[in-house]
């Protein structure tokens, strides 16, 4: 059996501007990667180091991901994510979804879930309530 060595890789998007804060960007890059090693350093699988990762740049209020979302030209927030365990395939993934703090633990939800791979809009939050994912104000979110 081939032992495979881990790597995290984290992007912290286009949305923003790395000559307007570059520390405090790099910080929450930085954040991030601690996050997704933590959960491996306590026996967590790949999924759980990505969702932990993303969780981090969602968090952060200067990626547009989950708190930070731009707003759409209606002045909404509609966020998408998705998450995919590479060995078997399966998926979760959320399009132009609002009030959820964090998407891609909703995706991970639905990929863990099994019966569907992609939610949109109302219906993605529909799933939050099913799944047990906390819902939030999106004002929260801006």
């Amino acid at each position: 059996m081939t032992s495979r060595v881990p790597a995290l890789i984290v992007h912290g998007g286009a949305g923003a501007d790395p000559a307007d804060a570059p520390e405090e960007l790099a910080r929450g890059l930085a954040d991030a990667l601690d996050a997704g090693w933590r959960a491996l350093a306590v026996g967590g699988q790949a999924l759980d180091a990505v969702e932990a990762a993303v969780r981090a740049l969602e968090d952060h209020p200067r990626f547009n991901a989950g708190r930070g979302s731009v707003l759409t030209a209606a002045g909404t927030v509609e966020m998408d994510a998705s998450i995919m365990e590479g060995d078997t395939l399966r998926n979760g993934a959320v399009a132009a979804v609002s009030g959820i703090r964090n998407p891609i633990s909703l995706c991970r939800r639905i990929l863990e879930d099994g019966r569907h791979a992609l939610f949109a809009g109302p219906g993605a939050l529909e799933q939050a309530h099913a799944l047990g994912v906390p819902v939030c104000d999106p004002a929260e979110l801006v």
